[in-house]
Protein backbone atom coordinates (compact mmCIF):
# COMPACT_ATOMS: atom_id res chain seq x y z
CA UNK A 1 0.00 0.00 0.00
CA UNK A 2 2.72 2.52 0.73
CA UNK A 3 4.55 1.37 -2.56
CA UNK A 4 1.29 2.65 -4.23
CA UNK A 5 0.42 5.41 -2.15
CA UNK A 6 4.56 6.83 -3.76
CA UNK A 7 3.89 5.59 -6.94
CA UNK A 8 1.02 8.47 -6.54
CA UNK A 9 2.87 10.76 -5.53
CA UNK A 10 5.25 10.96 -8.66
CA UNK A 11 2.42 10.47 -11.18
CA UNK A 12 0.36 13.25 -9.64
CA UNK A 13 3.90 15.60 -9.40
CA UNK A 14 4.51 14.49 -13.01
CA UNK A 15 0.98 16.16 -13.59
CA UNK A 16 1.94 19.29 -11.66
CA UNK A 17 5.34 20.06 -13.83
CA UNK A 18 3.81 19.16 -17.08
CA UNK A 19 0.59 21.73 -16.46
CA UNK A 20 2.54 24.22 -16.93
CA UNK A 21 3.30 23.26 -20.71
CA UNK A 22 -0.04 22.38 -21.51
CA UNK A 23 -3.04 24.32 -23.60
CA UNK A 24 -4.70 27.03 -21.47
CA UNK A 25 -8.05 25.25 -21.88
CA UNK A 26 -6.66 22.31 -19.66
CA UNK A 27 -3.80 23.95 -17.30
CA UNK A 28 -5.80 24.74 -14.36
CA UNK A 29 -7.99 21.40 -14.48
CA UNK A 30 -4.82 19.54 -14.76
CA UNK A 31 -2.76 21.05 -12.07
CA UNK A 32 -5.65 20.92 -9.63
CA UNK A 33 -6.46 17.59 -10.30
CA UNK A 34 -2.44 17.08 -9.90
CA UNK A 35 -2.69 18.67 -6.94
CA UNK A 36 -5.42 16.87 -5.36
CA UNK A 37 -3.86 13.58 -6.05
CA UNK A 38 -0.56 14.36 -4.79
CA UNK A 39 -2.73 15.70 -1.52
CA UNK A 40 -4.26 12.50 -1.23
CA UNK A 41 -1.94 10.39 -1.72
CA UNK A 42 0.21 12.16 0.92
CA UNK A 43 -1.96 11.99 3.50
CA UNK A 44 -2.45 8.19 3.00
CA UNK A 45 1.65 8.32 3.34
CA UNK A 46 1.56 10.04 6.22
CA UNK A 47 0.49 7.14 8.86
CA UNK A 48 3.07 5.01 7.10
CA UNK A 49 6.08 8.09 7.73
CA UNK A 50 7.06 9.66 4.53
CA UNK A 51 10.48 8.45 3.16
CA UNK A 52 13.14 10.60 2.05
CA UNK A 53 12.59 9.35 -1.71
CA UNK A 54 9.19 10.87 -1.54
CA UNK A 55 10.73 14.58 -0.19
CA UNK A 56 12.95 14.99 -2.70
CA UNK A 57 9.48 14.37 -5.20
CA UNK A 58 7.50 16.99 -3.68
CA UNK A 59 10.54 19.30 -3.51
CA UNK A 60 9.94 19.75 -7.10
CA UNK A 61 5.89 20.64 -6.38
CA UNK A 62 7.07 23.30 -4.02
CA UNK A 63 9.25 24.43 -6.70
CA UNK A 64 6.20 24.39 -9.13
CA UNK A 65 4.43 26.23 -6.35
CA UNK A 66 6.71 28.94 -6.00
CA UNK A 67 6.39 29.43 -10.20
CA UNK A 68 2.76 29.99 -9.60
CA UNK A 69 3.21 32.84 -6.91
CA UNK A 70 6.05 34.53 -9.24
CA UNK A 71 3.30 34.47 -12.24
CA UNK A 72 0.84 35.75 -10.06
CA UNK A 73 2.81 38.53 -8.93
CA UNK A 74 4.71 39.60 -11.87
CA UNK A 75 2.88 38.38 -15.00
CA UNK A 76 3.54 35.66 -17.93
CA UNK A 77 7.22 34.38 -17.62
CA UNK A 78 9.36 33.95 -20.71
CA UNK A 79 9.55 30.08 -22.02
CA UNK A 80 12.68 30.30 -22.13
CA UNK A 81 12.99 31.06 -18.23
CA UNK A 82 10.40 28.65 -17.31
CA UNK A 83 11.69 26.01 -19.24
CA UNK A 84 15.24 25.24 -16.88
CA UNK A 85 12.79 24.89 -14.12
CA UNK A 86 10.68 22.50 -15.20
CA UNK A 87 13.14 20.36 -16.47
CA UNK A 88 14.68 20.78 -12.60
CA UNK A 89 11.42 20.19 -11.42
CA UNK A 90 11.00 16.95 -13.40
CA UNK A 91 15.21 15.58 -12.34
CA UNK A 92 13.96 15.81 -8.51
CA UNK A 93 10.83 13.79 -9.53
CA UNK A 94 12.35 11.38 -11.28
CA UNK A 95 15.07 11.18 -8.79
CA UNK A 96 12.92 10.67 -6.19
CA UNK A 97 10.80 7.88 -7.72
CA UNK A 98 14.12 6.07 -9.01
CA UNK A 99 15.01 6.12 -5.38
CA UNK A 100 12.00 5.29 -4.29
CA UNK A 101 11.97 2.17 -6.87
CA UNK A 102 16.10 0.94 -6.10
CA UNK A 103 15.54 1.20 -2.35
CA UNK A 104 12.13 -0.09 -1.19
CA UNK A 105 10.73 -1.44 2.05
CA UNK A 106 10.77 -4.69 1.63
CA UNK A 107 8.26 -7.54 0.98
CA UNK A 108 9.10 -10.68 2.25
CA UNK A 109 7.92 -13.93 0.62
CA UNK A 110 5.10 -16.09 2.03
CA UNK A 111 7.28 -19.25 3.21
CA UNK A 112 6.73 -22.60 1.87
CA UNK A 113 6.56 -24.81 4.24
CA UNK A 114 3.33 -25.95 6.58
CA UNK A 115 3.94 -24.50 9.72
CA UNK A 116 3.32 -21.10 10.90
CA UNK A 117 6.56 -18.89 12.17
CA UNK A 118 7.18 -17.54 15.34
CA UNK A 119 9.80 -15.53 16.81
CA UNK A 120 11.50 -14.72 20.02
CA UNK A 121 14.84 -12.83 21.35
CA UNK A 122 17.02 -14.06 24.48
CA UNK A 123 20.20 -12.55 25.31
CA UNK A 124 22.69 -14.86 26.71
CA UNK A 125 25.99 -14.06 28.89
CA UNK A 126 28.91 -16.63 29.17
CA UNK A 127 30.32 -17.05 32.07
CA UNK A 128 33.61 -18.95 31.06
CA UNK A 129 34.48 -15.87 28.30
CA UNK A 130 35.63 -12.32 29.40
CA UNK A 131 34.74 -10.02 26.02
CA UNK A 132 38.31 -9.30 24.65
CA UNK A 133 36.57 -6.18 22.42
CA UNK A 134 36.45 -4.51 26.21
CA UNK A 135 39.27 -3.31 29.04
CA UNK A 136 37.11 -4.06 31.86
CA UNK A 137 38.00 -7.27 33.03
CA UNK A 138 34.74 -8.18 34.40
CA UNK A 139 33.28 -7.77 31.19
CA UNK A 140 31.59 -11.53 29.73
CA UNK A 141 30.97 -12.42 26.33
CA UNK A 142 26.94 -11.78 25.59
CA UNK A 143 25.24 -13.07 22.43
CA UNK A 144 21.73 -12.02 21.21
CA UNK A 145 19.78 -14.93 19.31
CA UNK A 146 16.84 -14.66 17.06
CA UNK A 147 14.48 -17.74 17.08
CA UNK A 148 12.65 -18.03 14.14
CA UNK A 149 10.61 -21.47 15.05
CA UNK A 150 7.17 -23.80 13.79
CA UNK A 151 3.89 -22.47 15.10
CA UNK A 152 0.92 -23.21 15.44
CA UNK A 153 -1.96 -21.34 13.21
CA UNK A 154 -1.02 -18.13 12.96
CA UNK A 155 -4.51 -15.51 12.47
CA UNK A 156 -4.19 -13.56 9.20
CA UNK A 157 -4.81 -10.29 11.74
CA UNK A 158 -1.82 -11.33 14.42
CA UNK A 159 0.63 -8.64 14.17
CA UNK A 160 4.03 -9.46 12.12
CA UNK A 161 6.65 -9.27 13.70
CA UNK A 162 9.16 -6.11 13.20
CA UNK A 163 12.33 -6.75 10.62
CA UNK A 164 15.89 -5.55 12.14
CA UNK A 165 14.53 -5.51 15.60
CA UNK A 166 12.18 -6.29 18.26
CA UNK A 167 10.79 -2.89 17.55
CA UNK A 168 10.92 0.12 15.39
CA UNK A 169 13.09 1.67 17.52
CA UNK A 170 15.74 -1.33 17.81
CA UNK A 171 15.31 -1.55 14.14
CA UNK A 172 15.83 2.19 13.04
CA UNK A 173 19.24 1.71 15.51
CA UNK A 174 20.18 -1.03 13.74
CA UNK A 175 19.43 0.32 10.04
CA UNK A 176 21.50 3.52 10.86
CA UNK A 177 24.02 1.50 12.44
CA UNK A 178 24.41 -1.03 9.04
CA UNK A 179 24.47 2.04 6.92
CA UNK A 180 27.41 3.66 8.94
CA UNK A 181 28.96 0.12 8.13
CA UNK A 182 28.58 0.42 4.71
CA UNK A 183 29.75 3.97 4.74
CA UNK A 184 26.56 5.55 3.66
CA UNK A 185 24.14 8.21 5.63
CA UNK A 186 21.52 6.64 8.05
CA UNK A 187 18.69 7.60 5.91
CA UNK A 188 19.93 5.88 2.65
CA UNK A 189 18.19 2.72 4.56
CA UNK A 190 15.07 3.82 5.65
CA UNK A 191 13.20 1.28 3.76
CA UNK A 192 13.77 -1.99 6.19
CA UNK A 193 13.09 -0.34 9.31
CA UNK A 194 9.23 0.03 7.81
CA UNK A 195 9.40 -3.78 7.23
CA UNK A 196 7.31 -6.57 8.88
CA UNK A 197 7.90 -10.44 8.34
CA UNK A 198 5.64 -13.01 8.04
CA UNK A 199 6.47 -14.29 11.67
CA UNK A 200 4.39 -13.59 15.31
CA UNK A 201 6.36 -12.53 18.23
CA UNK A 202 6.29 -15.53 20.53
CA UNK A 203 3.47 -17.11 18.72
CA UNK A 204 2.40 -20.11 20.45
CA UNK A 205 4.81 -23.15 19.15
CA UNK A 206 3.58 -26.14 17.07
CA UNK A 207 2.50 -29.44 18.58
CA UNK A 208 3.65 -32.55 18.23
CA UNK A 209 7.56 -33.84 17.05
CA UNK A 210 10.97 -32.29 17.77
CA UNK A 211 12.39 -30.37 15.28
CA UNK A 212 15.69 -30.19 14.12
CA UNK A 213 17.81 -27.07 14.76
CA UNK A 214 19.84 -24.74 12.80
CA UNK A 215 22.11 -21.93 14.08
CA UNK A 216 23.25 -18.79 11.94
CA UNK A 217 25.87 -16.88 12.00
CA UNK A 218 25.75 -13.55 9.61
CA UNK A 219 28.68 -11.60 7.59
CA UNK A 220 31.47 -9.63 8.57
CA UNK A 221 29.55 -6.30 10.52
CA UNK A 222 26.38 -8.04 9.68
CA UNK A 223 23.19 -8.69 11.99
CA UNK A 224 21.53 -11.78 12.64
CA UNK A 225 17.82 -10.68 11.03
CA UNK A 226 20.07 -10.59 7.71
CA UNK A 227 18.80 -13.80 6.59
CA UNK A 228 15.00 -13.60 7.99
CA UNK A 229 13.61 -14.81 4.49
CA UNK A 230 15.51 -17.83 4.70
CA UNK A 231 14.78 -18.45 8.34
CA UNK A 232 11.67 -18.13 8.33
CA UNK A 233 11.27 -20.54 5.10
CA UNK A 234 13.13 -23.35 7.14
CA UNK A 235 10.95 -22.73 9.99
CA UNK A 236 7.82 -23.17 8.03
CA UNK A 237 9.44 -26.38 7.20
CA UNK A 238 9.99 -27.57 10.41
CA UNK A 239 13.24 -26.33 11.38
CA UNK A 240 14.50 -24.04 14.38
CA UNK A 241 16.69 -21.31 13.30
CA UNK A 242 18.74 -19.14 15.71
CA UNK A 243 20.03 -15.98 14.48
CA UNK A 244 23.39 -15.23 16.13
CA UNK A 245 24.47 -11.64 16.78
CA UNK A 246 27.94 -10.58 17.42
CA UNK A 247 28.38 -7.85 19.72
CA UNK A 248 31.45 -5.58 18.72
CA UNK A 249 31.27 -7.78 14.99
CA UNK A 250 28.29 -6.79 14.05
CA UNK A 251 27.32 -3.23 13.05
CA UNK A 252 24.86 -2.92 16.04
CA UNK A 253 23.59 -5.17 18.54
CA UNK A 254 20.80 -3.83 20.69
CA UNK A 255 21.38 -5.67 24.21
CA UNK A 256 17.91 -6.23 26.71
CA UNK A 257 18.80 -3.48 29.02
CA UNK A 258 18.76 -0.79 25.84
CA UNK A 259 22.78 -0.50 25.23
CA UNK A 260 23.60 -0.36 21.79
CA UNK A 261 26.67 -2.02 20.95
CA UNK A 262 28.49 -0.64 17.85
CA UNK A 263 31.14 -2.48 16.00
CA UNK A 264 34.76 -2.46 16.42
CA UNK A 265 36.39 -4.68 13.97
CA UNK A 266 37.40 -1.83 11.87
CA UNK A 267 39.43 -0.13 15.12
CA UNK A 268 43.21 -0.29 15.24
CA UNK A 269 44.00 -3.96 17.28
CA UNK A 270 40.83 -5.23 16.89
CA UNK A 271 42.00 -8.21 15.65
CA UNK A 272 42.63 -10.38 12.52
CA UNK A 273 39.99 -11.95 10.49
CA UNK A 274 41.09 -15.07 11.72
CA UNK A 275 40.62 -13.70 15.62
CA UNK A 276 36.99 -12.78 14.49
CA UNK A 277 36.06 -16.32 13.32
CA UNK A 278 37.44 -17.92 16.29
CA UNK A 279 35.10 -15.46 18.36
CA UNK A 280 32.41 -16.44 16.37
CA UNK A 281 33.00 -20.69 16.19
CA UNK A 282 33.08 -19.88 20.42
CA UNK A 283 29.95 -17.77 20.32
CA UNK A 284 28.32 -20.78 18.51
CA UNK A 285 29.17 -23.68 20.21
CA UNK A 286 28.28 -21.53 23.40
CA UNK A 287 24.72 -20.63 21.52
CA UNK A 288 24.30 -24.62 21.01
CA UNK A 289 24.77 -25.24 24.47
CA UNK A 290 22.24 -22.47 25.84
CA UNK A 291 19.51 -24.25 23.07
CA UNK A 292 20.22 -27.36 24.85
CA UNK A 293 19.33 -25.84 28.49
CA UNK A 294 16.62 -24.03 26.82
CA UNK A 295 15.03 -26.76 24.88
CA UNK A 296 11.51 -28.01 26.25
CA UNK A 297 10.91 -30.86 24.51
CA UNK A 298 10.44 -29.59 20.66
CA UNK A 299 14.09 -28.83 19.57
CA UNK A 300 16.38 -31.65 18.65
CA UNK A 301 19.37 -30.54 19.61
CA UNK A 302 20.82 -34.08 18.58
CA UNK A 303 19.93 -32.63 15.18
CA UNK A 304 21.92 -29.52 14.49
CA UNK A 305 23.25 -27.83 11.12
CA UNK A 306 25.81 -24.72 11.61
CA UNK A 307 25.57 -21.97 8.88
CA UNK A 308 26.56 -18.78 7.77
CA UNK A 309 27.40 -16.49 5.31
CA UNK A 310 30.47 -14.83 4.47
CA UNK A 311 32.74 -14.97 7.48
CA UNK A 312 30.24 -16.66 9.44
CA UNK A 313 30.46 -19.18 7.03
CA UNK A 314 33.71 -19.34 8.00
CA UNK A 315 32.71 -19.35 11.41
CA UNK A 316 30.73 -21.98 10.66
CA UNK A 317 33.40 -24.17 9.65
CA UNK A 318 35.47 -23.66 12.33
CA UNK A 319 32.86 -24.11 15.06
CA UNK A 320 31.91 -27.98 13.09
CA UNK A 321 35.66 -28.67 13.27
CA UNK A 322 35.71 -28.10 16.87
CA UNK A 323 32.29 -29.66 18.10
CA UNK A 324 31.04 -32.99 17.37
CA UNK A 325 27.41 -31.72 18.25
CA UNK A 326 27.09 -30.26 14.97
CA UNK A 327 25.56 -32.86 12.17
CA UNK A 328 25.93 -30.60 9.29
CA UNK A 329 27.80 -27.21 7.49
CA UNK A 330 26.11 -24.52 5.19
CA UNK A 331 28.54 -22.10 4.19
CA UNK A 332 26.52 -19.49 2.21
CA UNK A 333 29.44 -17.60 0.12
CA UNK A 334 32.28 -17.13 2.96
CA UNK A 335 35.98 -18.02 2.33
CA UNK A 336 37.75 -20.46 4.73
CA UNK A 337 40.40 -19.35 7.11
CA UNK A 338 43.14 -20.89 5.66
CA UNK A 339 44.16 -22.51 9.06
CA UNK A 340 40.58 -24.43 8.55
CA UNK A 341 41.30 -28.13 9.01
CA UNK A 342 39.37 -31.43 7.93
CA UNK A 343 35.72 -31.73 8.91
CA UNK A 344 33.37 -34.94 9.69
CA UNK A 345 30.55 -32.97 8.82
CA UNK A 346 28.67 -32.62 5.43
CA UNK A 347 29.18 -29.32 3.77
CA UNK A 348 27.07 -27.53 1.29
CA UNK A 349 28.67 -24.14 0.18
CA UNK A 350 27.05 -21.80 -2.26
CA UNK A 351 29.12 -19.22 -3.82
CA UNK A 352 28.92 -16.60 -6.21
CA UNK A 353 29.63 -16.71 -9.92
CA UNK A 354 33.53 -16.51 -10.66
CA UNK A 355 34.78 -13.48 -11.95
CA UNK A 356 38.23 -12.90 -11.52
CA UNK A 357 41.39 -14.37 -10.12
CA UNK A 358 40.36 -13.27 -6.22
CA UNK A 359 37.53 -15.73 -6.82
CA UNK A 360 39.15 -18.62 -8.11
CA UNK A 361 41.18 -18.71 -5.45
CA UNK A 362 38.68 -18.59 -3.20
CA UNK A 363 37.20 -21.43 -4.53
CA UNK A 364 40.70 -23.29 -4.76
CA UNK A 365 40.88 -23.10 -0.99
CA UNK A 366 37.33 -23.81 -0.07
CA UNK A 367 38.03 -27.06 -2.46
CA UNK A 368 40.83 -27.89 -0.94
CA UNK A 369 39.05 -27.40 2.88
CA UNK A 370 36.26 -30.12 1.04
CA UNK A 371 38.28 -32.41 -0.61
CA UNK A 372 39.90 -32.75 3.20
CA UNK A 373 36.75 -33.93 4.63
CA UNK A 374 35.69 -37.31 5.47
CA UNK A 375 32.09 -36.59 4.64
CA UNK A 376 30.35 -36.44 1.29
CA UNK A 377 29.70 -32.19 0.28
CA UNK A 378 28.97 -30.50 -2.16
CA UNK A 379 29.93 -26.89 -3.79
CA UNK A 380 27.23 -25.27 -6.20
CA UNK A 381 28.29 -22.10 -7.84
CA UNK A 382 25.04 -20.37 -8.98
CA UNK A 383 25.56 -18.33 -11.92
CA UNK A 384 24.25 -14.98 -12.17
CA UNK A 385 24.52 -14.75 -8.03
CA UNK A 386 26.78 -12.34 -6.10
CA UNK A 387 27.87 -11.86 -2.73
CA UNK A 388 24.72 -10.52 -1.11
CA UNK A 389 22.23 -12.79 -3.46
CA UNK A 390 22.06 -15.41 -0.36
CA UNK A 391 21.10 -12.65 2.12
CA UNK A 392 17.99 -10.44 2.15
CA UNK A 393 19.65 -7.72 0.23
CA UNK A 394 17.94 -8.22 -2.64
CA UNK A 395 14.65 -7.62 -1.47
CA UNK A 396 15.60 -4.03 -0.63
CA UNK A 397 19.34 -2.52 -2.15
CA UNK A 398 18.71 -1.81 -6.03
CA UNK A 399 19.22 -4.48 -8.28
CA UNK A 400 22.68 -3.90 -9.20
CA UNK A 401 24.03 -7.56 -10.38
CA UNK A 402 27.74 -6.83 -9.39
CA UNK A 403 25.46 -6.23 -5.91
CA UNK A 404 22.82 -8.67 -5.40
CA UNK A 405 23.11 -10.61 -8.63
CA UNK A 406 20.75 -10.91 -11.49
CA UNK A 407 18.14 -13.56 -10.35
CA UNK A 408 15.78 -11.02 -9.05
CA UNK A 409 14.59 -10.48 -5.21
CA UNK A 410 11.98 -13.62 -5.97
CA UNK A 411 14.69 -15.93 -7.52
CA UNK A 412 17.39 -15.24 -5.16
CA UNK A 413 15.44 -15.77 -1.91
CA UNK A 414 14.14 -19.48 -3.38
CA UNK A 415 17.22 -21.01 -4.71
CA UNK A 416 19.02 -19.85 -1.61
CA UNK A 417 15.78 -21.16 0.79
CA UNK A 418 15.53 -24.49 -1.49
CA UNK A 419 18.41 -25.51 -1.87
CA UNK A 420 19.57 -25.23 1.79
CA UNK A 421 16.05 -26.90 2.81
CA UNK A 422 16.91 -30.29 0.32
CA UNK A 423 20.21 -30.30 1.80
CA UNK A 424 19.36 -30.08 5.69
CA UNK A 425 16.33 -32.77 5.19
CA UNK A 426 18.80 -34.93 3.73
CA UNK A 427 21.26 -34.63 6.58
CA UNK A 428 19.46 -34.35 9.16
CA UNK A 429 16.19 -35.59 8.76
CA UNK A 430 17.75 -38.84 6.97
CA UNK A 431 15.49 -37.84 3.65
CA UNK A 432 16.21 -40.03 0.69
CA UNK A 433 17.40 -37.32 -2.23
CA UNK A 434 18.99 -37.87 -4.96
CA UNK A 435 20.79 -34.40 -3.52
CA UNK A 436 23.51 -34.24 -6.48
CA UNK A 437 20.73 -33.96 -8.80
CA UNK A 438 18.17 -31.71 -7.46
CA UNK A 439 21.34 -29.13 -6.23
CA UNK A 440 22.94 -29.10 -9.64
CA UNK A 441 19.67 -27.37 -10.99
CA UNK A 442 20.92 -23.79 -9.72
CA UNK A 443 24.53 -24.02 -11.06
CA UNK A 444 27.72 -25.85 -11.41
CA UNK A 445 27.92 -28.33 -8.97
CA UNK A 446 30.99 -30.18 -7.44
CA UNK A 447 30.59 -33.27 -5.20
CA UNK A 448 33.59 -33.60 -2.52
CA UNK A 449 35.69 -35.75 -1.76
Amino acid sequence: MEMVAELVVVVGSVGLVVSRWLPEAVRGWVAVGAVGVVAVAGVGLAGFGVRWQVLVVLAADLLVGAGWVVRRRRGRVRWWVALPGSMVCLGLVAAGGVAGWALPVPGFPEPFGPFGVGTTVVQWSDPDRGEAATPDVGDRRVVVVQLWYPAGAVGADAPRAQYLGRDRREADIVAAGEAEYLGAPAFVLDGPPRAHTHAVFDAAPAAGGRFPVVLFSPGLGGLRTQNTAWAEDLASRGYVVAGVDHPYDSAAVVLAEGRTVRTRISDEGSGTRSDWIAVRAADLRFVLTQLGRLDDGRMDVGRVAVTGHSLGGAAAMRAAQQDARFGAVINLDGGPDPEQGPLRQPVLALTHEIRDKADADYLALLAKVLESGTATSYRLTVPGSAHLTFTDAPLYLPPVPSVVGSLGAAGSVRMTTETCAVFLDATLRGRAVDLPAVLARDGDLRVFP
